[in-house]
């Protein structure tokens, strides 16, 4: 495939909407946030800000520390998105790592990768994979002349009581299908 030839058409959508159905059956936010909560832990140790003629080197005696927690927070991200199975562990394990961070990490890198985590961690434990929607049972053809759908008034349909003969109806007007709706109830 050479730079001059265009994409198939519709591809650019036709992977969107896959990275779009990826995305949604799995905790995807909590995994990001988890992983940005890993990058200014880890930096902010080892990063020297220079203000003029001033260097100033953030370097903490916990450095190696800061490293292996930003290291695991960006690795439960990862974790958090390719084996959602364990989403309350990593969710805990992310909450646990941003509050260790704190006296560790120049306060959590600055309290943004603290921040990050708890965030992301608290997402994970609290996000759960959806339903899948139940196969729908066919609709009955309902077109009139022509192919056109029959209208139907739905305001005007007469509702019939649904309990058998003999019966009293219930005149609560808690549900439409009596005939009450409610305008014979006292209260």
């Amino acid at each position: 495939m050479s730079a001059e030839s265009p994409a198939a058409p519709g591809q650019f959508d036709r992977r969107r909407q896959q990275f779009r159905a990826w995305r949604g059956t799995r905790p995807f936010w909590a995994g990001l946030f988890v992983m940005i909560s890993g990058l200014p832990i880890m930096y902010f140790p080892y990063a020297h800000l220079k203000l003029g003629g001033l260097t100033i080197a953030m370097a903490t005696t916990a450095g190696a520390g800061s490293l292996i927690i930003g290291v695991l927070l960006v690795v439960l991200g990862i974790t958090l998105w390719f084996q959602k199975h364990v989403r309350t562990f990593a969710g805990v394990a992310a909450i646990l790592l941003g509050l260790v961070s704190l006296p560790v990490s120049n306060f959590g890198g600055f309290i943004v990768g603290f921040l990050f985590a708890l965030f992301g961690g608290a997402m994970a434990v609290a996000w759960a994979p959806g339903v899948p929607p139940a196969e729908q049972p066919a609709t009955q053809d309902t077109t009139g002349e022509g192919g056109a759908p029959e209208a139907t008034d739905y305001d005007t349909t007469l509702l019939r009581p649904v309990n058998p003969v003999g019966e009293p109806n219930d005149l609560s007007g808690t549900s439409p299908v009596n005939g009450a709706n409610g305008r014979h109830s006292a209260g």
